[in-house]
């Protein structure tokens, strides 16, 4: 009989008590297997590919922003239930201008990625969705002024045309206010991870990821108070409630949790590349859910991007954030 080996999440991510467990420092050894985080992403990116069909369907029965804050709404209780002291252990202990950025950026991508769906095709979204990879790099290097090694050039540009092929050739015949907020999803995407790497330097990750579901809750309401006329759930049907459970739990909490604990040891750039794994499990899950079949250039461009992943994996040998070894009081976020 074989065995799995699953491996250790990093230090005080899932780990109980009401408190924060300090972060990494620079002196402390490796708290889990290199090859940890990357497998954080992947198993990101197959939650997520398989949510994307399920989605789509339940989407034909309940209004979007409806569905989308029953979703955030039960992974917030869910999460209250579960570390309810430890995420107010860490709410007293953190800084507002450590967590308010990456919170925002959270729920905003996935709101504007909504809208952008609901105004354009859903291959044009896809494609401008994912150019955070992209992004990622330049606000980091804009903000925080983080140097991007030339070696990673050609991967971002391969991974591009990857994911043009990936998603329909692009789907752009037009560009009007449905890819402005596919661009601006990306944008806020991108911002999520690289405000989210500083702020997991400096709190506790499962405050953060509770943070960014709030913010998500907010968000998602304030949508459908404004554009769905209200919650409007009464049409669910036990299957579509199971989806939405689905989403809940798997997409938003543990995938939350996922890209905070990779966060801890890789930085925002390699994580942003990972993430295009996910467009090619959403294409494997909807060939398998809903028929849905890929043209022989959205072939290509998966093995591209899968291609660009591996290159990546065996190009990166950085950590994420670290503290010093002595315990300093969190520096603002402008701080260098």
């Amino acid at each position: 009989m074989y065995t799995v080996s699953i491996p250790p999440v990093p230090a005080g991510i899932f780990s109980g008590g009401s408190h924060y467990v300090r972060p990494r420092r620079a002196c402390d050894p490796p708290s889990s297997p290199r090859w940890a985080p990357f497998f954080f992403i992947f198993l990101q990116s197959v939650l997520y590919g398989f949510g994307d069909p399920i989605s789509k369907a339940a989407y034909e029965v309940l209004p979007v922003y409806s569905l989308l804050t029953a979703r955030y709404a039960i992974a917030l209780v869910f999460l209250g239930l579960l570390f309810g002291r430890r995420i107010v252990g860490g709410l007293k202990g953190a800084s507002w201008r450590d967590w308010l950025l990456p919170s925002l950026c959270m729920g905003g991508a996935y709101v504007t990625n909504n809208i952008g769906l609901e105004l354009t095709a859903a291959t044009s979204v896809a494609f401008l969705r994912s150019l955070s990879t992209v992004m990622t790099p330049l606000l980091s290097l804009a903000f925080y002024r983080k140097p991007f090694g030339k070696k990673h050039i050609p991967i971002q540009l391969l991974v591009i045309v990857g994911l043009y092929l990936l998603c329909g050739l692009g789907g752009l015949s037009t560009f009007g206010w449905g890819e402005v907020f596919s661009l601006l999803s990306a944008l806020l995407l991108a911002g999520s991870l690289i405000f989210g790497e500083r702020a997991l330097a400096r709190m506790d990750p499962i405050t953060l990821t509770a943070l960014q579901t709030a913010a998500s809750v907010v968000m998602a309401l304030a949508c459908a108070l404004c554009l769905d006329g209200g919650i409007h759930l009464g049409g669910a049907t036990p299957t579509v409630w199971m989806s939405i459970v689905y989403l809940a739990l798997l997409c938003t909490v543990a995938g939350y949790l996922l890209q905070n604990a990779a966060l801890g040891s890789i930085s925002s750039r390699t994580v942003a590349l990972l993430q295009c794994f996910c467009p090619v499990m959403t294409a494997f899950f909807s060939r398998i859910l809903l028929g849905e079949t890929l043209s022989t250039a959205g072939i290509c461009g998966a093995v591209i991007i899968l291609v660009c992943v591996a290159a990546e994996t065996l190009l990166t040998d950085e950590r994420g954030p670290t503290l010093p070894e002595t315990d300093p009081t969190p520096s603002p976020p402008n701080a260098p």
